[in-house]
C-alpha cells in the first residue's frame, strides 16, 4: 500500500472537531460521523462500551468495564488479544478502531482506549467526534497540541472524560491538597520527583534488522499514523515506549501520575520555562536517563515553584529533614515537597502516603478535618458520569492541561536547551527548533 504524510497546520490543528474527525476517518468515509453531536447521556441501562487496544494495559481497563455491556473489541495484534477476546466471546472484533466506530457508532455509548501513546488522540478524537464517552490511559496525548485540542473537542461535544491516573482518585492526594491547604508545611517553593524508569531500552539507535511480522498483527494499523518502518521486536509488545514515534519516554509514562497530586493541589498550571540535563537522547529514544527542572510562576499568593524530575534511577541529594536511618524511597519512585515551614515525602509516585519528615514533626501534626470529597473509584467516576453523574477528577478538562505541562519536559529533552514557553500561543518563545516537537504530521494509513 502506499502511503504518505500530510501535514496539519496550527489553524487546523485547533479549529476543532470539524478539522481532525474527518482526517482520521478519511479511508472509510463520513457517513456515520456526526459533527457537533453531544454526548448521549446513558439513564438506566448497561452502557454499551467500546474498548480499543484489549492486551497489556487493555486487558486490564476492559475488565473495568464488567458491569457493563462490552460489545466491541479493537486490537491490531489477536495473539496479544487472546485473553481479552475469550473473556468477552459475544464481542464483536476488529482490527481498526475506523471500522469499529462506523459500523457500531449507533450502539456505543462509550469507548475506552489503552493503545501505544502514538494513537491516544487519533482514536479519542474520532471517538469524541461522535459524541461517545471517552476514557484514555495516559498520557493523555503523545503531543502537547493534541492535548489541547482533545480537551476542547470533549468540552464541545459534551462528553464524559477521564484520563488513567488512579492515583486522582486515592486517598492521598486529598491528603495532601488537605494538609497543604492547613499549612502543613508552609508555602510551597520546590518538588522533586524520582522515578526507576525507563524499564526498557532507551538512548539506542533504530535497528537495521527486519524482522518477520507475527502472524496475528497488523504492523500497519499498529504503526498507524507513525511514519512507516520494518518491523522489529524491539518496538512491540511493550518496549514501543522508548521510542519518540510511539512513546514518550519516561515522563510519559510515569510522569502524570507523579506530577499529578502537587499540579492538583498547589493548581501549577503551565510553567515559563523548562531545561534538561540528559544521557543518550537521540532522534529516535528517548535518553538513558535525564534531570527536568520546570519553573512555575507565582500564582496569587503562592509563591514561584521549581519542580525537578529525576529518572533513570537518579534522585535528588537526601533533604536535610530526613533522618539519618532512613532511606529516600526507590521502586517506581517518590516524591519530596519543599514547604518554607518543613518537608513531605511520599513513598510513591502515587502518593499512596504521604509524611512530614522527620517523623517528630509527623506526629506533632494536627491533621485538619477532611473536607474534600471522596472518590468511588477512577473508573467509576468516569461510568457515573456517562450516566449524568458529576465531571470525573481526571476528565480531560484537568487532563489536558496536565499532559500539556508533563510533555514540554520532552521539548527540552530533545531540544537539549532551555525552552522558554508561552501557553496561551502553544509555542516556544525562544527555540524555535523546539516546536515542530509541539506537533506532529501524520500518515495517512
Amino acid at each position: 500500500m502506499t502511503t504518505r504524510k500530510r501535514g496539519i497546520t496550527r489553524r487546523t490543528f485547533l479549529r476543532g472537531a470539524a478539522a481532525a474527525a474527518p482526517f482520521f476517518v478519511s479511508r472509510y468515509g463520513l457517513a456515520a460521523v456526526r459533527e457537533n453531536r453531544k454526548g448521549r447521556i446513558v439513564r438506566d441501562r448497561k452502557l454499551n462500551v467500546a474498548c480499543v487496544g484489549c492486551g497489556g494495559k487493555g486487558w486490564g481497563d476492559t475488565a473495568a468495564m464488567g458491569g457493563e455491556n462490552v460489545i466491541a473489541l479493537c486490537d491490531v495484534d489477536y495473539n496479544r488479544a487472546r485473553g481479552t477476546f475469550n473473556r468477552y466471546p459475544k464481542a464483536k472484533r476488529y482490527r481498526d478502531y475506523r471500522h469499529m466506530l462506523l459500523e457500531m457508532g449507533k450502539e456505543i455509548d462509550a469507548v475506552t482506549v489503552s493503545t501505544p501513546d502514538h494513537m491516544h488522540y487519533p482514536v479519542a478524537r474520532m471517538a469524541v467526534s461522535m459524541g461517545k464517552h471517552v476514557f484514555v490511559q495516559k498520557p493523555l496525548t503523545h503531543t502537547v497540541a493534541e492535548a489541547r485540542d482533545l480537551a476542547q473537542a470533549a468540552r464541545e461535544h459534551e462528553v464524559a472524560t477521564q484520563m488513567g491516573i488512579q492515583g486522582h482518585a486515592k486517598e492521598g492526594i486529598r491528603l495532601l491538597k488537605e494538609w497543604l491547604d492547613a499549612d502543613a508545611v508552609g508555602k510551597v517553593h520546590e518538588i522533586q520527583y524520582w522515578t526507576n524508569r525507563p524499564i526498557w531500552p532507551q538512548g539506542i539507535e533504530r535497528p537495521g534488522e527486519v524482522h518477520d511480522v507475527p502472524g496475528t498483527l497488523d504492523w500497519n494499523r499498529w504503526l498507524g499514523v507513525a511514519p512507516e518502518r520494518p518491523f522489529n521486536s524491539c518496538y512491540h509488545p511493550f518496549r514501543w515506549r522508548g521510542w519518540w514515534d510511539f512513546g514518550c519516554g519516561a515522563l510519559g509514562d510515569i510522569g502524570c501520575h507523579a506530577m499529578d497530586a502537587a499540579f492538583w493541589a498547589l493548581d501549577l498550571g503551565s510553567p515559563t520555562s523548562v531545561e534538561a540535563v540528559t544521557s543518550g537522547v537521540n532522534d529516535e529514544t528517548a535518553p538513558k536517563w535525564s534531570i527536568v527542572t520546570y519553573q512555575f510562576p507565582a500564582r496569587g499568593k503562592r509563591p514561584a515553584v521549581k519542580v525537578v524530575w529525576h529518572d533513570g534511577n537518579k534522585k535528588p541529594e537526601r533533604p536535610r529533614d530526613l533522618e539519618p536511618e532512613r532511606k529516600l524511597p526507590g521502586g517506581i519512585g517518590g516524591q519530596l515537597i519543599f514547604g518554607d515551614k518543613g518537608t513531605m515525602m511520599a513513598n510513591d509516585v502515587y502518593v499512596s502516603s504521604i509524611r512530614i519528615i522527620p517523623e517528630a514533626k509527623m506526629k506533632a501534626f494536627q491533621r485538619p478535618e477532611k473536607t474534600l470529597p471522596r472518590s468511588p473509584g477512577h473508573v467509576k467516576e468516569w461510568l457515573d458520569a456517562c450516566k449524568g453523574g458529576k465531571p470525573p477528577g481526571a476528565n480531560f478538562d484537568y487532563a489536558g492541561p496536565l499532559t500539556e505541562m508533563v510533555l514540554l519536559g520532552n521539548l527540552a529533552v530533545r531540544t537539549g536547551k532551555k525552552i522558554e514557553w508561552d501557553s496561551k500561543n502553544l509555542r516556544c518563545t525562544n527555540v524555535p527548533e523546539a516546536n515542530p516537537y509541539v506537533r506532529k504530521p501524520y500518515r495517512v494509513f
